[in-house]
């Protein structure tokens, strides 16, 4: 494993917000607006930690309309989360 991008995926996924999405997004793709609603957060706020997602390449969008959706990409992440899922059950 490249130690760089490594890094850069846990640093990504450190941040609980944006571990609850990437949870939330490898049961399904999910539009923005309906993740703001679930995480009971402001929308700029969700958009910053989906912003860091696809910057990492995490995550992906797909536009439907003026709507966008959001899916995880990124082959190593499912398997991370499990781990740690392990981990902490």
């Amino acid at each position: 494993m490249d130690c760089h991008n490594g890094s850069e995926l846990l640093k990504a996924l450190a941040h609980p917000v944006r571990l609850r999405i990437v949870e939330g997004l490898l049961r399904h793709e999910c539009r923005a607006d309906k993740m703001v609603k679930a995480l009971k957060l402001p929308q700029s706020t969700a958009s910053q930690h989906l912003g860091v997602l696809k910057s990492r390449g995490i995550v992906q969008i797909r536009k439907e309309g003026v709507k966008t959706c959001y899916r995880v990409v990124d082959q190593k992440t499912a398997p991370l989360l499990k781990i740690l899922d392990q981990k902490n059950g």
